[in-house]
């Protein structure tokens, strides 16, 4: 594995862009690693189709991350927050930018009108059904879809920071499922 190889990072984060180069160390491929598997093993990054799953798994997965991030950060310390000169980014950086600009305002928003909802389901409903028919079903489905994307974005540069082939699905971007 390459000692200090460059990396060039283009994250589009919706409200922000992240552009620069990372030249991670050892310890930040370490836990490029761990987060990587991380994501790659949850919700976050697949596909969440309109028949299938449930808002509020996808959207404790996704808080998951949150905890994980934190772990992971405290782990590897300080030193993974640092660049290696004034114009590089680091792992700490891109972590909490994701967690700040991509998860927070899903959650925020979302998280309570979720439960609001959810407290107006009757017992002879399904969590299932009473999900479909919520009228914000769909606009909740595509504000997953976009996170999801910006999450395998970020997923795709760990994997090549980490040194190891890509584990979870690739798609196009003319992907249409």
């Amino acid at each position: 594995m390459p000692k200090l190889q460059s990396f060039k990072v283009g994250l589009n984060l919706g409200v922000i862009k992240i552009e620069g180069t990372w030249k991670p160390d050892k310890v930040e491929r370490k836990a490029a690693w761990e987060m990587y598997v991380e994501l790659i093993t949850r919700i976050s990054v697949q596909k969440l189709p309109p028949e299938e799953g449930l808002l509020r798994e996808a959207l404790s997965s996704i808080y998951t991350l949150f905890d994980t991030t934190r772990e992971i950060l405290r782990k590897y310390g300080p030193s993974i927050a640092q660049p290696k000169s004034d114009d590089e980014l680091s792992f700490g950086l891109l972590a909490v930018s994701i967690l700040n600009y991509s998860l927070r305002p899903l959650l925020a928003k979302w998280h309570p009108l979720l439960l609001d909802y959810e407290q107006t389901k009757k017992r002879s409903v399904t969590i299932f059904d009473h999900e479909r028919a919520w009228n914000k079903n769909k606009e909740l489905r595509k504000e997953i879809e976009r996170v999801r994307q910006e999450l395998n974005e970020y997923a795709n540069l760990l994997a090549e920071v980490a040194g190891v082939p890509s584990l979870h699905a690739q798609e196009s971007s003319s992907t249409n499922g």
